[in-house]
């Protein structure tokens, strides 16, 4: 690879980096070319992209990046693909999912939204992590369920109210 060929590599890494706020990293290093297939199918499936990248050329488009990566840099030894989704608890929920027919692959780490997660016992976590759509149901789901408490108070104590005074009128 040629010096401007590394130059442009790490000015799309960084561009990519810039764009997007959720990354994962993870290790694909042994997986067989039909189950590397089969990952890479899965991860179109769910809109991600999934790149094999050079670990010096990702380092250097982090530091390049104006995002802080804290120390996320500090896992990048070995094979190292970075996963790009817009959904930050997808790319977790298919590793996991992907994982029951494979050892592979191996979380690094994330960064989400400003946060960063090193290591692969954080997965369960980022899989628990809710989609923003997620989250606005629940609050909304919040807010409503006192007027809803409210109103069929009132429809439940109009009806006694009405019994009482229909027996009392009856006596």
């Amino acid at each position: 690879m040629t010096r401007e060929e590394k130059t442009q590599a790490i000015q799309d890494l960084t561009a990519k980096l810039a764009d997007h706020s959720i990354i994962y990293l993870a290790d694909t290093s042994g997986l067989d070319a039909a189950t590397t297939s089969d990952l890479r199918r899965a991860c179109f499936k769910e809109n991600i992209q999934l790149n094999v990248v050079k670990n010096t050329l990702l380092a250097k488009a982090m530091e390049a990046s104006d995002k802080d990566f804290g120390d996320l840099p500090s896992v990048l030894k070995g094979s190292t693909s970075i996963m790009i989704s817009d959904q930050s608890s997808v790319p977790a929920k298919l590793i996991k999912n992907f994982r029951k027919k494979s050892n592979k692959p191996v979380l690094k780490g994330a960064f989400i939204e400003e946060a960063i997660y090193i290591g692969d016992n954080q997965l369960d976590a980022l899989v628990a992590i809710k989609s923003r759509e997620e989250m606005i149901g629940e609050v909304i789901g919040l807010l409503q369920s006192p007027a809803k408490n409210v109103i069929s108070g009132l429809k439940s104590g109009g009806g006694k109210l009405a019994g009482i005074l229909k027996t009392l009128s009856e006596k």
